[in-house]
């Protein structure tokens, strides 16, 4: 585990590094994720980091925490709940707040298990697949950001945690929308940011995704539309999972419209 808890940190730091110029005030800017505002992005990781924690070190506290969860009924509830649960900590004492439990977070994974089963809101999880779901929502909460401050993200081959957990979540991307499940999943073929290529599945040129590592976890946590990336299909499996992929849990989300969610000028 202390490979992933490694690159859990790295994902952190990059977001801190990116956020620690701002002023306070800058912090309410809102993103073109929902209209979320970076205050609102770092509650909702921070939330979760700590329901992870728990995850290992407190199975009754989790339970209750999920509770609060699932009694929401409000579609806002959520920023509500987070915004309550840290007394509204905003700007850069919620930035500090944030990193270091993160930094917490990694140490305790660090030292486990990683095929130990860990209670959480659906099915339990291996404490590998949990701490690399944080590090894809810190990745993907955090473009967010980085497109609200015109600042272009330098990636590197950490993102192969990312890329391992949308292509592991093929079958619930098509579950989850009500949609039977193909035969056949698609052979990825995908240039890693360090240039070598990465490839999962069996060739097949009629049922492919090809092009940027990247592109394909913008468009697997839905940090972009696919029309908006470097990413070709062949095949109606190929294209219909990349049309709606999810490889987070909850509820079916609608993709990001073409164009919607981009860099502001830098």
């Amino acid at each position: 585990m202390h490979a992933i808890a490694n690159d859990f940190r790295a994902e952190n730091l990059a977001l801190k590094t990116l956020l620690d110029p701002l002023t306070d005030a800058q912090f309410d800017q809102p993103t073109l994720f929902k209209a979320w505002t970076i205050n609102d992005i770092l509650r909702h990781l921070h939330f979760w980091n700590r329901a992870a924690y728990l995850q290992v070190h407190d199975e009754a506290e989790l339970e209750r925490l999920l509770g609060r969860v699932f009694s929401l009924t409000d579609p806002g509830g959520m920023r509500t709940l987070e915004r309550e649960m840290f007394g509204g900590l905003s700007g850069h004492a919620l930035l500090d707040e944030w990193s270091g439990f993160a930094e917490q977070l990694a140490a305790s994974f660090a030292e486990i298990d990683p095929k130990t089963r860990l209670k959480w809101a659906g099915p339990a999880m291996s404490a590998r697949s949990s701490l690399t779901a944080r590090q894809m929502e810190t990745w993907a909460h955090g473009q967010a950001a980085f497109d609200a401050l015109g600042v272009t993200r330098i990636n590197t081959d950490r993102i192969r945690n990312i890329v391992q957990l949308g292509a592991n979540t093929f079958a619930w991307t098509f579950r989850v929308n009500g949609l039977p499940l193909p035969e056949a999943r698609p052979f990825l073929s995908l240039t890693a940011p360090s240039g070598e290529t990465w490839t999962w599945g069996e060739p097949d040129p009629d049922n492919m995704i090809s092009g940027t590592a990247e592109a394909f976890c913008q468009v697997v946590t839905q940090v972009r539309n696919i029309a908006d990336v470097e990413l070709d299909t062949a095949g109606e499996t190929a294209a219909a999972w990349m049309a709606r992929a999810q490889c987070f849990a909850g509820p079916p989300e609608t993709p990001p419209a073409p164009g919607l969610r981009r860099p502001a000028d830098g």
